[in-house]
Parts: structure tokens; C-alpha cells; sequence
């Protein structure tokens, strides 16, 4: 893909997580997320933390997972921002739809299963593969690696469970409100 095609998906991408796939974790949605992973994909949320601001960024990321770690896959490689803030701050936060934990994040991109572990995730990404123009189910080993040699693999390790409230769900109270307010005007209306 050439670089405006890639700039164009990633700016792309930073719209529909910002305005779409963040809030329906904050409102508590990540197992609908993820009802449906050869569609929509198997997506996790990673909190890290900006490497020139020192804000909480939160980036939805396509995921396989492994014993006490999961994969994830920098596809538009080393200059996607997420990947370089957790080079600079590689203590992370993963939510996945069944939990939350604290990670240690590494590239891992010389790992002897990268083309196995990158085929996992793009095969886990549901529609995002194609709309790069890969299909991991079809392409042989060769032309995977030719086609991802600029892709960054980071591995996610677990450190400890996650605590506090402003994780996955922390907008959910939004759904008692509005169920109050569709109450209340029924009743108002009787």
C-alpha cells in the first residue's frame, strides 16, 4: 500500500476509534464489540500513555492471544503514535472484553513466530485485513512477509490486575439514566 493509501486508512481508523469504539467500551458494549470477531474482529482497548504530553491515550487494537500475554500489531508500523508512546512508557493497561490487566509492552517484531503470530491477528481482525487489501487466509508465508515487513509486533505481558474505575465501562451509569428518564416520561405521559 503506498503512503497516502496508509494515511488516508490511518486517519481513517483514528475516527472511527475515537468516535465509535471508545465510547462503546466506556458505555460498557466490549463483549457486543466482540460478538462477532470474523466480522467486526477481536478487539482489545490499550491505555498508555503519551510520550510528549503524558495524557491517557486509549487505542482499540486487533488482538491474538497467548498463555499470559496477547499480540497486537502496529500496522502502519513504527510511526503509528501508540507504538512510539509505549516504546517511550511500555507500562500499559489492556482491556479485554472478559477483563483488565496491567501490562509490559515489547516489540517483539524479530520473535521466530512473527509470521504465524501477525497471520493470527490479521485473521482476528475481521474486516480491517481486507480493507488494507490482505487476506491472511490466503496469502502464502512469502508474500505475508513481504506484504507486513514495515508492520511492528508488540507483545503484550501480563503484570497484574487492573483496579480503580476509570476503566472499560466507567460511562455505564449513562444506560441507568437514560432507562430512569425513559421511565419517568412514560409515567409523566400516563
Amino acid at each position: 500500500m503506498d503512503d497516502t493509501t496508509a494515511a488516508m486508512l490511518q486517519k481513517w481508523f483514528k475516527r472511527l476509534n475515537r468516535w465509535i469504539m471508545i465510547p462503546m467500551w466506556r458505555l460498557g458494549l466490549r463483549r457486543l464489540i466482540n460478538v462477532w470477531p470474523t466480522v467486526g474482529g477481536r478487539i482489545l482497548v490499550l491505555a498508555h500513555t503519551g510520550r510528549k504530553t503524558g495524557a491517557r491515550h486509549l487505542t482499540p487494537l486487533n488482538y491474538a492471544p497467548s498463555q499470559s500475554s496477547v499480540y497486537v500489531l502496529a500496522g502502519f508500523g513504527a510511526r503509528a503514535d501508540w507504538y512510539r508512546n509505549v516504546l517511550a512508557g511500555p507500562a500499559v493497561e489492556v482491556w479485554l472484553p472478559d477483563g483488565r490487566w496491567l501490562a509490559e509492552a515489547t516489540d517483539v517484531s524479530d520473535h521466530p513466530l512473527r509470521i504465524s503470530i501477525i497471520r493470527d491477528i490479521l485473521i482476528a481482525s475481521g474486516f480491517a485485513a481486507s480493507v488494507a487489501g490482505l487476506d491472511p487466509r490466503r496469502l502464502s508465508d512469502d508474500e505475508l512477509i513481504d506484504k507486513t515487513a514495515d508492520y511492528r509486533l508488540i507483545e503484550l505481558q501480563y503484570r497484574a490486575d487492573a483496579t480503580g474505575t476509570s476503566g472499560p465501562g466507567d460511562l455505564a451509569w449513562i444506560w441507568v439514566a437514560l432507562g430512569a428518564l425513559f421511565v419517568m416520561d412514560k409515567l409523566r405521559r400516563k
